[in-house]
């Protein structure tokens, strides 16, 4: 029996909503619930009613990946320039350089594209109230998070098929969509510049800004996600 073929990202960019089965799409890792997805009306309207601080934040949720797609959160970890998240896969891995080290998610935003699932299910480090847009956090923008020091890399944050299996085929196409790109509502990836210690509740503040928003490629990687 010949399998199916799997649709190719830029096949799941341009579907239609409704004609691609996601629970089809093969991976290893956790599994969302295809009847938690949203349309694009709810996700629009959703986004709509958010608001992030701009300046000053707060660190929501720490998660590192094991290699199967587990997840252990830390309220207290000690993130390092070699290693990023401590127990995280991305320091085991040789794929994916320092620019993809911390993926970093909008708290709200994820909380409402999950709708009801576990927020972890999204794969990323660290969960951030603070608005990620390319206007406000521009590529080689500082973050202080806690004791540390952190650093707006260039690459582009996009939904991969896990993404899409867990949160529907909607979320990705709106976080690809120009009209919604340079929000980063798959969120956008740190990587550390200076060691330090990060707990849960702790205060993210701009340190300083890059000097321009840099447009990443919509096809581009879509990165370590888990």
């Amino acid at each position: 029996m010949i399998e199916p073929v799997e649709p190719s990202k830029e096949e799941l960019i341009a579907a239609r909503p409704g004609s691609v089965d996601t629970e089809r799409l093969q991976f290893v890792g956790l599994r969302g619930d295809p009847s938690r997805h949203l349309g694009r009306a709810a996700l629009e309207a959703g986004i709509a009613s958010l608001s992030a601080p701009l300046d000053d934040g707060r660190v929501a949720l720490m998660v590192a990946r094991g290699p199967a797609g587990e997840r252990q959160l830390h309220t207290d970890a000690v993130l390092t320039v070699e290693g990023g998240m401590p127990g995280d896969r991305w320091a085991t891995q040789t794929e994916y350089g320092p620019d993809y080290q911390l993926a970093t998610t909008r708290a709200d935003v994820a909380r409402l594209i999950a709708n009801g699932q576990p927020l972890d299910l999204h794969g990323d480090n660290l969960y951030l109230d603070l608005d990620l847009s390319s206007d406000n956090l521009p590529p080689g923008t500082l973050l202080r998070a806690g004791d540390c020091l952190l650093r707006v890399t260039p690459v582009a944050h996009n939904g991969c098929k896990k993404w899409v299996q867990r949160f529907g085929l909607c979320s990705m196409q709106l976080n690809l969509d120009p009209a919604y790109r340079a929000l980063h509502l798959r969120g956008i990836y740190l990587r550390v510049v200076e060691e330090g210690r990060v707990r849960v509740g702790d205060c993210v503040q701009v340190v300083s800004r890059g000097p321009v928003a840099s447009r990443a490629p919509s096809n581009g990687s879509a990165g370590a996600d888990a």
